[in-house]
């Protein structure tokens, strides 16, 4: 069912209530320039800075809030959109759901995982077993591009301990460090999904001025996301140094010398395209900088 008409000004955006999702989130729509009064019961952030408002839910409810149009973008593991997507698609549902950008934090795997000590050469090895997970929609769509017949047993939670249960011989679940599967005497054997948060929307962008929020926000996001690990490098050289600091720069924007007046040294600035390591400051002393510093960009206009 095509979601209903929305006539509404304001930019309505879903994040995490709570979770560890949630204040990443936070942080990166505040460093956009975002700020909101917050309502009583918290569910709700009315924006202050720009017509931007914040619903504050469940990571599972953001998918459908976007998909019926309650919302326009939302923060999302990428795991939980592409499990409402296939949903909405077995129920024959529109599933107009689309990935904007990728926010680098949250990151985890689908991992199917076998008992410790059975053997695996394959997808094949499957064939017949029961497999819990809470993703029931990419398992089954894996297991079908695979062409392997097995038992799906849906679960909401504590996934992990289903074959000690005797509730299944393997297990769907997200993995992060591993730590959770070691301790159930499980190991990981196939990777269906590499998921991290990533900013989601509808694939039909809204018109007037929502829209142009939303391309607001995706402009300052890129910035953000841009200056995330940009560094602004400084030091001083001898003249006749120079040549030599410059073969041991960073990459990075193209660095800009000025002669330092009544000194036989240059003062040297660039802006770093990630963290510089101690033992790439240790060169540039060694070749004859000195007074190095590196320092967070905390903005920058083109």
């Amino acid at each position: 069912m095509t979601p209903p008409a929305v006539t509404r000004d304001r930019l309505r955006v879903a994040i995490q209530k709570s979770g560890r999702l949630s204040q990443p989130a936070r942080d990166l729509l505040a460093a956009i320039g975002l700020t909101w009064r917050e309502s009583r019961d918290k569910l709700f952030c009315y924006g202050e800075s720009l017509p931007v408002d914040l619903l504050l839910v469940r990571d599972d409810d953001i998918p459908g809030l976007i998909a019926d149009g309650v919302c326009d973008l939302g923060i999302v593991g990428r795991n939980v959109l592409v499990e409402h997507g296939l949903e909405r698609e077995a129920a024959g549902a529109s599933s107009d759901l689309r990935e904007f950008r990728e926010l680098g934090w949250g990151a985890c795997r689908l991992d199917i995982a076998i008992s410790e000590d059975q053997e695996w050469s394959g997808p094949e090895d499957l064939e017949g077993l029961r497999i819990a997970t809470s993703y029931p929609q990419i398992l089954g769509k894996w297991l079908k591009d695979q062409q392997v017949k097995a038992d799906v047993v849906t679960l909401a939670g504590s996934v992990e301990i289903a074959p000690r249960l005797g509730q299944a011989e393997a297990i769907c679940d997200l993995v992060q460090s591993g730590g959770t599967l070691v301790a159930n005497q499980l190991k990981p054997v196939q990777t269906l999904l590499h998921s991290e948060a990533v900013l989601a929307g509808s694939g039909t962008p809204p018109e007037g001025a929502r829209g142009e929020l939303v391309e607001l926000l995706l402009r300052r996001l890129d910035g953000a996301m841009r200056l995330k690990e940009t560094r602004l490098l400084m030091l001083r050289s001898a003249r006749e140094q120079m040549s030599e600091v410059l073969t041991k720069l960073p990459d990075g924007h193209e660095p800009t010398i000025m002669g330092i007046e009544g000194s036989d040294e240059v003062s040297v600035q660039m802006l770093c395209h990630a963290a510089v390591p101690w033992q790439q400051l240790e060169e540039l002393k060694r070749a004859g900088a000195r007074q190095i510093m590196v320092l967070p960009v905390e903005g920058m206009l083109a």
